[in-house]
């Protein structure tokens, strides 16, 4: 037998066969798709009830403030006659009044036919050291007559008219999950929802193409071959089709509830991202409130400067201070455009609350693609970074997951039940 022949055979009994080696492969496509099949599987279960009440909340609270308005008319339409007074007036006159509050957020020019909606915080008890019981922590104002129309807390768990929305809101974001030693539990459990979730929708996307030659069949649905088919193509192609929109869900819940554990870090990684004041702070207990030094005026006057050498003309709109950080913030929009319907928001600037120092600025659109991409998260979460059909589409979008949710749950209990008739029958 000559060399070369000799040395060929024995390569070729080395080497597996050509339909050995597609075996291997199809093997191995196999079970790495079995596993992920299982990862899906109890991910989805992990996530279906957390995914269904947001979902269907989230479809709500698009149009929370309109439907806040409606529910409580009391709170928001103005029915005194008169000029209004300034709110930094009625603001100075509230505190004197109730040495209990601080007021933590207020619009500077009243808009048209409403009352001022203030946002307070508790003080501290100099007898007790505590804080003082405040059982509201948002008040209306009358803007004519610094009369208060009413009040409530926030998030407060409660289904009545003044409470419907932002218990839903609340809800959405954290399931009402308390605080434990100052630690946001509700918002960090619903961060992991998030990050799972954004891993899944990578994983489904790939098991919902088994292979080149049937990937039209994930986008079809067989809605004449029985409900079980019909509930499976609901699950798996609807989820295909607006898979690019769950992304964006996902990553922008997940951006929103663990900002400055991952989101932030992780694009600093790809992107230089401006200074955040609030992350470069680590902020108080909340019973422990730093009391601002530097007063409103001050604020609002190097504000106003600040805007002055920068060449803006949009006026100052409203300002918060924010308690656990001792920061100021004030932002820029016309009366009545704190609530930005279209594009990425309104530019802020941020001042220390002890010494006036300037801290830094959001202006949206601006710095880097890293910064850019963090500033779009909310708009693009809330559907307000297109408008109304925006909000829309978020509001479809919401129902869908809450969809997909019971679909998952019905195919794995379906399954289960098949499992199960088989162990009994074998």
């Amino acid at each position: 037998m000559a060399w070369p022949d000799t040395m060929r055979k024995l390569v070729e009994s080395a080497l597996p066969s050509t339909a050995e080696s597609h075996r291997t492969t199809s093997s191995k496509i196999r079970v790495s798709r079995q596993i992920l099949t299982l990862l899906h599987r109890w991910a989805g279960l992990f996530l279906a009830v957390f995914l269904f009440i947001s979902g269907l909340t989230g479809a709500i609270i698009s149009w929370d403030h309109e439907l806040d308005e409606w529910l409580n008319p009391h709170l928001f339409e103005r029915t005194s006659q008169g000029e209004s007074l300034s709110p930094l007036k009625l603001v100075d006159r509230l505190e004197a009044s109730d040495p209990r509050l601080l007021v933590t957020s207020l619009p500077l020019e009243p808009e048209p036919g409403y009352n001022l909606t203030l946002g307070v915080h508790a003080r501290v008890d100099p007898a007790t050291n505590e804080l003082f019981d405040v059982d509201f922590n948002q008040i209306a104002l009358d803007p004519a007559s610094g009369e208060i129309r009413g009040t409530r807390m926030w998030g407060e768990i409660s289904l009545s008219r003044e409470n419907l929305l932002p218990f839903l809101y609340k809800l959405h974001y954290s399931m009402h999950i308390p605080d434990v030693f100052d630690i946001e539990l509700g918002i960090l459990f619903m961060g992991i929802v998030a990050l799972v979730w954004t891993i899944d929708c990578f994983i489904a996307l790939w098991i919902s193409f088994p292979s080149l030659k049937s990937w039209a069949k994930s986008f079809t649905f067989r809605w004449r071959q029985g409900s079980y088919k019909a509930i499976f193509d609901l699950h798996r192609s609807g989820g295909v089709w607006i898979w690019g929109c769950l992304l964006i869900l996902a990553v922008s819940s997940l951006s929103m509830n663990l900002y400055v554990e991952v989101m932030r870090p992780l694009i600093s990684m790809v992107s230089t991202l401006h200074p955040d004041p609030f992350a470069q702070r680590t902020p108080n207990p909340h019973d422990e409130p730093i009391i601002p030094v530097i007063q409103r005026r001050q604020i609002i006057e190097l504000a106003s400067q600040e805007a002055q050498r920068r060449n803006w003309t949009t006026p100052i709109g409203s300002m918060f201070y924010e308690p656990d950080y001792g920061i100021y913030g004030v932002t820029f929009h016309e009366p009545g455009e704190d609530h930005v319907d279209f594009g990425l928001g309104n530019p802020w600037l941020y001042f220390d609350g002890q010494d006036g120092s300037y801290l830094g600025d959001r202006i949206p659109g601006s710095g880097s693609a890293g910064d850019i991409f963090l500033e779009a998260q909310f708009p693009l979460h809330s559907g307000r970074i297109l408008g109304l059909p925006g909000r829309i589409m978020v509001s479809i979008l919401g129902l869908l997951v809450a969809v997909l949710s019971i679909t998952g749950v019905v195919i794995w209990q379906r399954k289960r039940w098949a499992r199960s008739r088989m162990i009994t029958h074998s």
